[in-house]
């Protein structure tokens, strides 16, 4: 690489892309990396600021930022993440293939971006991913690095994908629907629309629905109605708080062979319960409280990602739900990218 005054590099080849940048309208590059620099070119060039620009030469001992991005990117892919077609300015960006939910080994990503002349900056952990959404992007600070240091940082970071975007299993749901209200018909149902809604825009299948009244052995009976039709997933509405007539916490206890917890520090959402069902936490059952009905987002869309790619939660899980855990009731809701969930 070579820096040249750009009035004196016409039939030069530049070595990385020029950005233009028109404020509301432009922002890409006016010209691209191997583009031979013409005599016409040289106002747009210095009109854009570059008296000088740098022209390729090679050298063996050097690598150039597209192909030093390329190193980075493999050091985050697994088989469900990709890249787009182009380096745009010397970045790659990291493409979700399929919906998933996208982990972030934090710790090593912080050690390749502590290593010096390169960066990865990426979504937040455990962000459920959609297939064909940006999640990443990564690309070294100068124009030219030197091998030996993109082989340090490949050894550093080793074998593991710094990204693992794991797709979601097809649950069977059954749901129980508890509340004197609802079994006698008192008010109509609307806690089981939403969250049948949000099942679905995961691909879960609700294969069975009973209804109870706040009698805890009738929530037990339902409960165990809904796993001998074959749910591998249970979800309890209604019954979540402390008022002394609520005892789905109660039937949940009884029906699970192990209580992760009752209560999370999340607003909206404290009062949710999860517990498991099986020698080896098979069939996750959940208490939904009663905000997951009127608000838009709440502790159910962080956890609900998270169990359907198969993570067993423990209770540190919960707990750590506190940083991030505080949703800003925004007028226009943009979850997941927004500060709910970030904190683990």
């Amino acid at each position: 690489m070579k820096l040249m005054d750009t009035r004196k590099a016409v039939g030069q080849m530049l070595c990385h892309d020029i950005t233009q940048i028109i404020r509301g309208e432009k922002k890409g590059p006016a010209f691209r990396k191997g583009h031979i620099i013409r005599e016409e070119d040289v106002e747009t060039l210095l009109s854009l600021g570059k008296d000088h620009v740098y022209i390729w030469e090679m050298n063996e001992n050097m690598l150039h930022e597209n192909d030093a991005a390329l190193v980075l990117y493999e050091l985050c892919r697994n088989e469900h993440l990709t890249r787009g077609e182009d380096i745009r300015e010397g970045r790659v960006e990291l493409i979700a293939e399929c919906d998933g939910l996208l982990t972030v080994d934090a710790e090593r990503l912080y050690q390749v971006n502590s290593f010096g002349q390169m960066m990865i900056a990426s979504v937040h952990n455990r962000y459920p991913a959609r297939a064909g959404q940006h999640v990443a992007g990564m690309r070294i600070i100068p124009l030219l690095i030197e091998k030996e240091k993109m082989e340090a940082v490949k050894e550093l970071v080793g074998e593991k994908p710094l990204f693992t975007l794991t797709p979601y299993r097809h649950k069977k749901v059954g749901i129980v629907t508890t509340g004197n209200e609802i079994f006698y018909g008192r008010i109509r149902d609307t806690f089981t629309p939403v969250v049948t809604e949000k099942l679905k825009a995961y691909g879960c299948e609700v294969i069975a629905h009973e209804k109870s009244s706040d009698d805890p052995d009738m929530e037990i009976e339902c409960i165990q109605k809904v796993l001998a039709a074959g749910a591998d997933m249970v979800l309890c509405t209604g019954g979540m708080s402390v008022d002394p007539d609520d005892k789905t916490p109660l039937a949940i206890r009884r029906s699970a062979d192990r209580v992760v917890n009752y209560g999370a520090p999340v607003l909206p959402g404290a009062m949710f319960m999860l517990a498991y069902k099986g020698e080896h936490d098979e069939i996750p059952i959940m208490g939904l409280p009663g905000c997951i009905m009127f608000e838009g987002r709440t502790i159910f869309d962080l956890i609900l990602p998270r169990i359907l790619a198969g993570e067993v939660i423990a209770r540190e899980d919960i707990d750590r739900l506190g940083v991030g855990g505080y949703c800003m009731h925004c007028k226009h809701c943009n979850f997941p990218d927004c500060a709910l969930g970030t904190g683990y």
